[in-house]
């Protein structure tokens, strides 16, 4: 593995990242926020995805750019 490769962490890791779920670190995945390998059973993702996705987020795990409330 050459020193500029991304290191890749598990969805578990990742979840423990952003301090969210693991469902919810899947759920990025499907919804294509969070893009991943799949490395034989298991999902994998570049650790500084993770972290920009991370800086991205509220606090709280939601979106910045959260949907209006409704009326």
């Amino acid at each position: 593995m050459s020193k500029n490769a991304d290191k890749r962490i598990s969805v578990a890791d990742a979840a423990a990242l952003l301090k969210v779920s693991r469902w919810r670190v899947n759920q990025y995945i499907d919804e294509q926020t969070l893009p991943a390998e799949r490395i034989g059973r298991s999902w994998t993702v570049s650790e500084s995805d993770v972290l920009k996705l991370k800086a991205e987020r509220k606090p709280d795990g939601r979106a910045n750019n959260s949907r209006p409330k409704k009326k």
